[in-house]
């Protein structure tokens, strides 16, 4: 898969921009200068997820009925971490720079000998990136210019900092410096929060924030099973916040230290065909993909090879997404086997097993997980959404959402604001379609400006009250925010239409 692209971006800085300009996406604690890996999200930001995941819920569990809700706590027994294998084994190598005191995670950090006729003469390091061989190579050609070494240059061969040999690491350069030896031995850093719970400070009170909703619906498998009258095959799904004390968060929201995910877990028997099912959820993902408006041909698939497979997979695939900075993971469909409802078996105690009525037998069941983060997948509607043309000699940008996930569905807005009939038969209109939609209401500029307004925050349509409307035929202008045609309507055959595309 390709390797992120971090620097200098310019999609990338336009989409940033915009997020703040028009009340998308704010920087956490922005006044006193900003909280890394930490967001909040405006007016029309929180609109664009909410509707992001209500879509998601709506499809997955509204409208399947092998599919149940859930809504885990954040904090949870501290067993369910130990069991889990999150507090033993759930951390990422990190190395810092002793000189800089830049900390990296080990796999996002690459190196390579530079070599020359069979002889190496130094160490060049990269971050990440979508070119990071060819700035490798480029700093190699550099380093070979300096030292004045004649001879044929290898191409370089980057390989992660995890792979040095220690002998290595005292003439690998660091990212920040350039200079080699002041990199440190790659170390494990546990991704989890910690906090306390109860009136106590010590080892007793500690717990973790959750860095995953997955073990809240295996810890709550057998209430379900009990409760909701389920049968083999079935899932259960959960929206929720997730915490984990990223390295170095970057990309914007891509990667942060607090975000919300989307996780369902689908119960099947130990003799299903879970290669079968596996394909069919990684379809039904891609199809949702789709059906919110982010291109089939900006998706594409990488598969896990066996031997870099988490020790409970038995089988997993990304979809990923063209960023900005890369094509990379968008959602996660894993084949866990039964790994976590054995675990928490063993560990609490209680039986994990379900009868099945069909076989007459009892087992613990096999999961299929397909995992989705909703910040991952609003950043990716924002990728694939954000637009720039030329209308009437006037540079545009816009915002091609989906009408499924657009903030706000139509805007109305009266030709002029000093005309109390305009005003009184907008508003008139406003109010009906408020009744439905999120609806927006704009009265200020001219015309023109306001529909480059709600073009650029991605509003589908707009709806204008003219004098035709209260002298004439009552009709109102129905403009398209990707043609910017426009045409009469009724305002019956405006609900219809609304209610036809939404």
């Amino acid at each position: 898969m390709a390797k992120a692209k971090t620097a200098n971006n310019p999609l990338m800085d336009a989409i940033v921009g915009l997020c703040k300009r028009r009340g998308f996406i704010f920087q956490s604690s922005e006044i006193y200068g900003g909280y890394n890996g930490f967001f909040d999200f405006g007016p029309l930001g929180v609109e664009l997820k909410k509707n992001i995941k209500d879509a998601w819920w709506r499809d997955m569990v509204h409208r399947r009925d092998d599919i149940e809700g859930l809504d885990s706590s954040i904090i949870m027994s501290p067993k369910i971490w130990v069991a889990s294998g999150h507090v033993g084994g759930f951390s990422d190598p990190m190395v810092d720079c002793k000189a800089s005191k830049m900390r990296y995670r080990a796999d996002q950090l690459f190196y390579s000998p530079v070599v020359v006729d069979g002889n190496t003469i130094g160490y060049v390091s990269t971050l990440e990136d979508g070119d990071m061989e060819a700035t490798a190579q480029a700093a190699a050609e550099k380093m070979k210019r300096k030292q004045g070494v004649q001879g044929e240059l290898a191409p370089v061969a980057l390989k992660e900092y995890t792979e040095a040999d220690p002998s290595e690491y005292e003439l690998i350069p660091s990212p920040a410096t350039g200079e080699p030896g002041s990199l440190t031995a790659p170390r494990d850093f546990n991704l989890m929060f910690e906090t306390k719970v109860g009136a106590l400070s010590d080892s007793t009170a500690t717990a973790y924030l959750r860095p995953e909703t997955a073990q809240g619906i295996f810890s709550n498998y057998k209430n379900i099973v009990d409760t909701g009258r389920v049968k083999i095959p079935f899932g259960i799904a959960q929206i929720g916040k997730a915490f984990r004390n990223e390295i170095t968060p970057r990309n914007f929201i891509f990667r942060s230290r607090e975000f919300e995910q989307m996780e369902m877990e689908y119960f099947i028997s130990p003799e299903a065909d879970w290669k079968a099912c596996h394909r069919e959820w990684i379809d039904w993902c891609k199809n949702w993909l789709v059906s919110i408006g982010i291109p089939e041909e900006m998706l594409g698939e990488d598969v896990h090879p066996q031997e870099k497979l988490s020790h409970y997979s038995r089988g997993t695939t990304d979809i990923t997404f063209q960023f900005p900075f890369g094509e990379q993971e968008l959602w996660g469909v894993a084949c866990r086997g039964d790994f976590d409802l054995t675990q928490h078996q063993e560990h609490s105690g209680k039986s994990m097993e379900i009868f099945d009525e069909t076989t007459k037998s009892k087992y613990i069941p096999h999961v299929v997980e397909p995992a989705l983060g909703v910040d991952r997948v609003l950043l990716a509607v924002l990728t694939a959404a954000y637009c720039e043309d030329e209308i009437d000699g006037e540079k545009r940008s816009l915002m091609k959402f989906h009408p499924r996930v657009a903030p706000y569905k139509v805007a109305v807005l009266p030709l002029l604001k000093n005309k109390p009939e305009l005003v009184e038969r907008a508003r008139s209109l406003y109010d009906r379609l408020q009744r439905r939609y999120n609806v927006f209401w704009d009265a200020s500029g001219a015309i023109g400006r306001r529909y480059r307004r709600m073009d650029e925050i991605g509003t589908p349509w707009c709806v204008t009250v003219d004098f035709d409307t209260v002298e004439k035929d009552g009709t109102v202008t129905l403009r398209d925010r990707d043609t910017t045609e426009q045409k009469r309507i009724s305002e019956d055959e405006l609900l219809a239409f609304l209610d036809e595309q939404l």
